[in-house]
Parts: C-alpha cells; sequence; structure tokens
C-alpha cells in the first residue's frame, strides 16, 4: 500500500503501558513512541494498563499501541483502545499470517497503519503475506522472541538472513524498509551503533528502543553523511532541470530508483536527531 506523507520511523521506544507517569517524558523522545500493553504488563495488570492508557490518550498524542496478540485473553479489549485519537499506528505482536492482520482490522474498524511483529519461524514464513495485508506500513523483526523460536544461539549475526528476508519482502510489498529489534545490553554504546549499523548496511529502515538514551544514537546512525545529502541535493536539482530527459550524474544515469533513494536521502537529512 502507499506510504505517502507518511513519517519515517528511525527510532521507535517503548514504555510500558502500566506507567503512566513516563508517558509525558517518553513522548518527546524517538521518532515514534510505542506504549506497551504486551510484554511490558503482567496478565493482571493489563485492565488497568488499557484504562491508564485511554485516560491519558488526546488527538495530539500520536503514539503507537503495541496490543496483545490475535487469539489472546485481550486482543479484543486492546483493539478498542487502539481506534481512539492519539494512537497513530498499533504495533501486532506474534503476527503469524495476513489474517491477524485483518482480525485486528476487523476489530478496530479504522484506516491506521498496522506494525506486525515479525517473531516467530511461521511469521516469517509467511511474511510476504502480512506485508500485503490491509494498512500494513512496516514490519517489525522481534528478534528476542526470534531466536527462542529457532533456537538461534546469539541475536548477532546468525539474524542477518532473516533480516535481508525481511527487507526484501517489504521492497516486494512496497511498504517501508522493515524495522530491527531491540538491543538489550542499555548501557553498551558500541554494541547499540554496531547492531544499528549493521541492520542499516542490510537495508533496515529503523530499530526498536527500550530506554531513551538508545534514541539519539539510532538517530545519529541513520543520519545520512554530508556527502551523501550533497549527492542527493544534486541528483534531484539535476532531475527537476531535467524536464524527463536522460541525465547522468558523475557518469551514472539516474532513473526512477535513483532519485526516490536521493529523496529518502534528503527526508532523513531533514529529521531532527
Amino acid at each position: 500500500m502507499s506510504n505517502a506523507r507518511r513519517p519515517h520511523y528511525r527510532s521507535l521506544l517503548f514504555v510500558p503501558g502500566s506507567q503512566p507517569e513516563r508517558f509525558n517524558k517518553a513522548i518527546n523522545s524517538g521518532d515514534a513512541v510505542v506504549i506497551d500493553l504486551e510484554d511490558a504488563v503482567g496478565p493482571g495488570a493489563k485492565a488497568d494498563a488499557r484504562r491508564a492508557v485511554a485516560a491519558w490518550l488526546t488527538p495530539e498524542s500520536r503514539v503507537l499501541l503495541r496490543v496483545n496478540g490475535n487469539g489472546t485473553a485481550w486482543f479484543a479489549e486492546d483493539a478498542k483502545i487502539a481506534k481512539l485519537p492519539g494512537v497513530a499506528g498499533i504495533v501486532l505482536p506474534k503476527s503469524q499470517s495476513a489474517a491477524d492482520v485483518v482480525a485486528l482490522v476487523s476489530l478496530t474498524k479504522a484506516k491506521i497503519p498496522i506494525f506486525p511483529l515479525i517473531e516467530t519461524a511461521q511469521g516469517i514464513w509467511n511474511a510476504l503475506e502480512i506485508a500485503r495485508a490491509p494498512f500494513v506500513q512496516q514490519l517489525v523483526f522481534g528478534t528476542l522472541d526470534f531466536i527462542a523460536d529457532m533456537g538461534i544461539e546469539s541475536d548477532g549475526e546468525e539474524l542477518d538472513p532473516y533480516r535481508a528476508q525481511l527487507v526484501t519482502i517489504s521492497r516486494i510489498a512496497g511498504i517501508e524498509a522493515p524495522v530491527d529489534g531491540v538491543t538489550a545490553a542499555i548501557d553498551d554504546v558500541d554494541r547499540l551503533i554496531t547492531e544499528t549499523m549493521n541492520g542499516k548496511r542490510r537495508g533496515v529502515g529503523g530499530k526498536l528502543c527500550i530506554h531513551p538514551k538508545q534514541v539519539p544514537l539510532v538517530n545519529q546512525c541513520y543520519a545520512p553523511s554530508e556527502i551523501d545529502v550533497a549527492w542527493a541535493t544534486r541528483v534531484l536539482e539535476a532531475s527537476t532541470n531535467a524536464h524527463g530527459a536522460a541525465i547522468s550524474i558523475d557518469g551514472k544515469m539516474v532513473d526512477k530508483p535513483v532519485v526516490l533513494r536521493a529523496q529518502q536521502i534528503v527526508q532523513l537529512a531533514r529529521m531532527p536527531l
């Protein structure tokens, strides 16, 4: 589906739905804040968390909401608040097939962007049909649950083939590049930078964060260099002045994919760190 005029998310910061005192502070962190009603909230606290989120939301909030997955006891009730003003998108955990997305859409009855979390072997097997489901904006790679499901021993380079698969699938489906999973080592700056740059080189479009101090580092990793911005500016200027004629920059043909890449670079350069 088309992504025109939709924001590009480099960093998505989780905040527990059971801790409403953190909402206002978190709202100023990250390109997007994800209020979490799933893993961060225990079974006995989910109803209270749902009420707290509903009471806090305003049309200006513009947060993402991670609901509990299809098939859980909380799915339907979470979907009710997911369509309230102020929810800019829904993160759908344990997405196994397009049917999970369709089930969410049928409950919300709202045209709201959906971010399916790919966390299992079944989910990655069906990732293309999930990516093509209604209102899907970006796939999100739930790396920690994925390695547990797959029996993989590390969340390092062993996951790169699956990242590449999600990048390719997203491209085929015509949606935004996927969001990578968290770096659980909150205080390990070098690891955060290494993992973020690893994803970026492979075409990943953003990263989940679990602490506010991770956000500026992730955003900085995704910021284009001055050289890239200068190149992109030249491409766009030449394309505009060409009026449809064939052009080249630095001896290389400039076609539609090159122009689109230049537009992406300029867009990223304009985003605050």
